[in-house]
């Protein structure tokens, strides 16, 4: 891993380092909870802190399992699995550390993903400056309208899976493979090697047609999900099947009609030719 790559992965508050990981399914940052509860709580043994911290405060353990996300985080020895927090559930786990540092930490957290915080106040920033970032990228209007559409299809779902018990970070991924893999006979790893990405968006290398397909994927699948009343993991495994299902007959009797490949290997958005085939 390069050392580019590690920076990114670690910040730093006052003198103390914190790991954190990108969600790219939520697009959020994780942060690893023993490095916040070292830092505010001065101790020793943070991991004793948080097992003393959670049988004081009931609420907090209750909700344990859905603050709390077993995530690989980099480091300079290499990836570790730890538990980690987004921004909202840090928040919430400093409320049960009672700490000088709790206020300042607030301050540098906000700051650290500050965009994200005010897009939650305020969803039209995130709208906005995701467009703006399109338009740098070359995309036409067209296709900007697409990826949001898609977008907004996307959120659909991954709230529905919030509210039915699937965990953030890794089941929401493996969730997300069984959908494309489905209709597109690819995982989205496979789907990025065969566009030769690197640390790009996969959707946002999309073409229009594997944009359509992806959101008739995922409408499905949470229409279906929502019928069947899936909970948890293995229940929405199920309607994610059945979701890429129904993309994946509407793949191939369009790939038959016209005798093209749907998925393909173009990175859509390099080079500054997607304006002139979006024309």
């Amino acid at each position: 891993m390069s050392k580019k790559d590690i920076s990114k992965s670690i910040v730093i508050f006052e003198d103390f380092s914190v790991r954190r990981k990108w969600v790219e399914e939520e697009e959020k940052w994780y942060f690893a909870i023993v490095d916040v509860v070292a830092i505010l709580s001065e101790s020793k043994d943070p991991a004793g802190y948080i097992k003393d911290m959670r049988r004081r405060d009931e609420g907090l353990s209750k909700g344990w399992g859905q603050i709390a996300t077993p995530l690989k985080v980099e480091t300079k020895g290499g990836p570790q699995k730890v538990n980690c927090a987004n921004v909202e559930g840090i928040f919430r786990i400093i409320q049960s550390i009672p700490s000088k540092k709790a206020e300042p930490f607030k301050i540098w957290l906000s700051k650290v993903g500050y965009e994200r915080l005010q897009e939650t106040a305020n969803p039209e920033l995130a709208v906005n400056r995701a467009r703006e970032n399109w338009r740098k990228m070359g995309a036409p209007e067209k296709w900007i309208e697409q990826r949001m559409r898609g977008q907004e299809i996307r959120n659909k779902l991954t709230d529905y899976w919030q509210v039915s018990g699937v965990k953030p970070g890794l089941e929401y991924a493996k969730l997300t493979d069984i959908i494309h893999k489905e209709w597109s006979g690819l995982t989205t790893g496979q789907h990025k090697s065969l566009k030769k990405l690197d640390k790009e968006n996969l959707r946002d290398t999309m073409t229009e047609a594997e944009l359509v397909f992806t959101a008739l994927a995922e409408l499905s699948t949470t229409r279906i999900a929502k019928k069947d009343e899936a909970k948890g993991y293995s229940e929405n495994a199920v309607s994610a099947k059945k979701g890429g299902g129904i993309a994946k007959g509407a793949r191939e009797q369009l790939e038959k009609a016209t005798g093209e490949k749907v998925v393909s290997d173009e990175n859509y958005l390099a080079g500054g030719e997607v304006n002139k085939k979006l024309e």
